[in-house]
C-alpha cells in the first residue's frame, strides 16, 4: 500500500511538473520517455536494459522534434 502510494505521488508531481513546457518540450520528453520505455524493453530481451534504455531516448527524443517541426509546418502549435 505504502509503494503504491509513492507511486501515486512520484507521478503526480511529474505530470504537474510538465505543465509549463512549451509545445516542443512536451513532445520531445514524451518521445524520450515512450523511446526510453521501448528501448529498456527491447535491450532486457537482448540482455542489456541500460543501453536499451539510452538508446531508445536518444531516438525517442529526435522522433519527438521531429514531429515537433512536422507539426509546426503544418501551422500547429
Amino acid at each position: 500500500m505504502k509503494r503504491a502510494l509513492v507511486l501515486v505521488l512520484a507521478a503526480s508531481l511529474l505530470l504537474g511538473a510538465c505543465s509549463g513546457m512549451t509545445y516542443t518540450q512536451q513532445r520531445v520528453l514524451t518521445g524520450g520517455a515512450a523511446g526510453a520505455g521501448s528501448g529498456a524493453l527491447i535491450g532486457w530481451a537482448a540482455g542489456n536494459p541500460a543501453a536499451g534504455a539510452a538508446i531508445g531516448a536518444g531516438a525517442g527524443a529526435l522522433g519527438g522534434l521531429i514531429y515537433d517541426q512536422y507539426e509546426k509546418s503544418r501551422g500547429r502549435p
